[in-house]
C-alpha cells in the first residue's frame, strides 16, 4: 500500500462531500461520529477494514471518569479534579494542561450520554483499584471487554444513520494553501479509489505502534516486542502531520503491557497483580515493584532471560480476574497453571522452588522493590501462574491539539479545519511508558472524539 501523503487541494475534483470526513473506525471515530451526528451534521466515517473495529477490540474495554452517576450509586466519591491531578502524576507533569482539564471534565457526560442515548450499559469496577488511580472509576460494559465496547459503538452508529465506508484506507489528503482539509483521497482493496470533499476532518485513525520503522525510531526498546494492537495503526496522523508542518508532540510514549500470556497471545487483567499476585521470572526471583503499573512493566518484563516473566497468583484472586472476558478465555486456553502447593505450581513452571517460595514470602512496607504490601492477603493454595511476556498495546504521541481537539500547527496557531482525537493525537501520558495511567488509550479515544465529533459539526455548520 502507497504511503499516505499531502497533495495541494487546487484543481482537484471530488466524486462525494460530506459535512465531517472521520478517518479511522474505533472507539475514537465512533464516539465522533455519533457527536457529530448529534450536532447537527451528516458526518461520514472513512475505515480501512471490512468491520470497524480497531484497537479498541483488542482492549479490556473500560473507561475510566470521574463523578459519574454510577459512582455516586456505588457510594464512590471522585471528581475530575482529582483525576486529573492522577493522570498529571502518573505523567510527570507532562500532560497538557488545557486538554487534560477538559478530557477529564468531559468524560463523565460522555459516558453517562452514551448510556442515555444510545443503550450503553456501562458499570464501575469496584473490586479492585487499578495502579495510580485513587478512586475506583474504571467503567466498563458487561463482558469487560473491548470487542463489546466496539461492536456497541458500531451498532450505535448504524441505528444513527451515519455512512461508514469500509474497505476505504485514507492515503491522502488534500489541502489549500491555507491550510484548509478540501478532502481526503481514499483506496479500495481492489485497486480503484476516490476523492471526498468535506468541510471538516477529524483523524481518529490511532498511533504508530504497527509501524516498525516509527517504533524503531521513537520507541526503540520495544523495537522487538510483541505487537499487540490493531495492524492499521500504521502512523498515518503522525506522517501527514510531519508533511502538513503540525506540532508533533511525546512520540516516545505509550502503552507497554507485562502480561500477555505466551505463546496465547491473550491478555491478563493486571488485576492479578493488584489483588496480591506477582511477577517472577524464569528463575523464580522478582525482579520489580509490579504495582507501579503495567505499561512500564512490559520493558521490564523483556529485560528478564528470553523475555519471558510468571504471573503468580492464587484461585481468590482468579476468581475476581474472571470477570474479564480475555481471562475466561485464557483458562479456556489452558494458559492459566493450577497447583494445590507451591512445590508443584514450582515443577509445572519448570522454576526452583526455592526461588519461588522466597519470592511469594517476600513482604513488607514497603519491600526491597518499593512495594507495599499493607493489608494485601498473603496468597494461598491452590495456586495459579500464567506465562506471559512484555507487548506494545499502542502509542501515545501524536498531533498536538488544543482543548477543542483542532490540531496546533509547528509555527504556532492552528489548522483551520483539522481535528484529532485517540491515538491520532497526542496523549496525556507524557513521553514515556511510565507516564501512562490505566485507561488513558479509551479515556482520550471517547472524551476527545465527543469534543472532537461536536467541534467539527459546528465549525462545518457554521461553513
Amino acid at each position: 500500500m502507497t504511503e499516505p501523503t499531502v497533495a495541494p487541494a487546487e484543481g482537484i475534483a471530488f466524486g462525494a462531500e460530506a459535512e465531517v470526513v472521520i478517518v479511522g473506525g474505533g472507539a475514537a471515530g465512533m464516539v465522533a461520529a455519533l457527536a457529530a451526528a448529534e450536532a447537527g451534521a451528516e458526518p461520514v466515517v472513512v475505515e480501512r477494514d471490512a468491520v470497524p473495529r480497531g484497537s479498541t477490540a483488542l482492549s479490556a474495554g473500560l473507561i475510566p471518569a470521574a463523578g459519574t452517576r454510577w459512582q455516586r450509586a456505588a457510594g464512590i466519591a471522585d471528581d475530575a479534579a482529582r483525576f486529573a491531578a492522577d493522570i498529571q502524576r502518573k505523567a510527570k507533569g507532562e500532560a497538557d494542561e488545557a486538554v487534560l482539564a477538559a478530557v477529564t471534565r468531559t468524560i463523565a457526560g460522555t459516558l453517562e450520554w452514551l448510556a442515555d442515548s444510545h443503550g450503553l450499559a456501562f458499570s464501575v469496577v469496584t473490586d479492585f483499584l487499578y495502579p495510580g488511580h485513587s478512586a475506583h472509576r474504571m467503567h466498563g460494559l458487561a463482558s469487560r471487554s473491548g470487542a463489546e465496547l466496539i461492536d456497541r459503538l458500531r451498532s450505535a452508529v448504524e441505528r444513527a444513520g451515519i455512512a461508514v465506508a469500509t474497505e476505504a484506507a485514507a492515503r491522502t489528503l488534500f489541502v489549500a494553501g491555507d491550510g484548509t482539509v478540501r478532502g481526503i483521497g481514499i483506496a479500495r482493496p481492489d485497486g480503484s479509489g476516490e476523492r471526498i470533499g468535506c468541510r471538516a476532518l477529524v483523524l481518529a485513525c490511532n498511533g504508530y505502534g504497527g509501524n516498525r520503522a516509527l517504533v524503531r525510531r521513537h520507541i526503540p526498546e520495544l523495537a522487538e516486542a510483541v505487537w499487540f494492537g490493531h495492524d492499521g495503526n500504521r502512523g498515518e496522523a503522525v506522517l501527514w502531520g510531519e508533511a502538513l508542518g503540525a506540532e508533533l508532540r511525546h512520540l516516545s510514549g505509550h502503552q507497554g503491557h507485562g502480561s500477555v500470556a505466551h505463546p496465547h497471545g491473550i491478555l491478563i487483567t493486571w488485576a492479578v497483580i493488584m489483588q496480591g499476585g506477582v511477577q517472577v521470572n524464569a528463575l523464580g526471583e522478582r525482579f520489580s515493584d509490579e504495582t507501579e503499573g503495567y505499561s512500564e512493566q512490559a520493558a521490564r518484563v523483556l529485560a528478564q532471560p528470553g523475555g519471558i516473566a510468571w504471573d503468580v497468583f492464587d484461585a481468590r484472586i482468579a476468581a475476581i480476574a474472571r470477570q474479564f472476558e480475555d481471562f475466561r478465555a485464557a483458562e479456556a486456553a489452558g494458559a492459566v497453571l493450577r497447583a494445590d502447593s507451591l512445590e508443584a505450581l514450582a515443577a509445572a513452571m519448570k522454576v526452583p522452588p526455592s526461588a519461588l517460595a522466597a519470592s511469594l514470602a517476600e513482604r513488607g512496607a514497603p519491600d526491597r522493590f518499593g512495594r507495599d504490601w499493607t493489608g494485601v492477603a498473603p496468597l494461598a493454595p491452590p495456586y495459579c501462574a500464567v506465562r506471559v511476556t512484555g507487548a506494545l498495546f499502542h502509542t501515545q504521541g501524536g498531533l498536538a491539539i488544543r482543548d477543542d481537539a483542532r490540531v496546533r500547527r509547528a509555527a504556532g496557531g492552528v489548522f483551520p479545519n483539522l481535528f484529532a482525537a485517540g491515538g491520532a493525537a497526542a496523549g496525556l501520558s507524557g513521553s514515556r511508558a511510565a507516564g501512562y495511567l490505566s485507561g488513558n488509550g479509551l479515556l482520550t479515544a471517547v472524551a476527545l472524539g465527543a469534543i472532537a465529533g461536536s467541534e467539527s459539526a459546528r465549525l462545518s455548520r457554521a461553513s
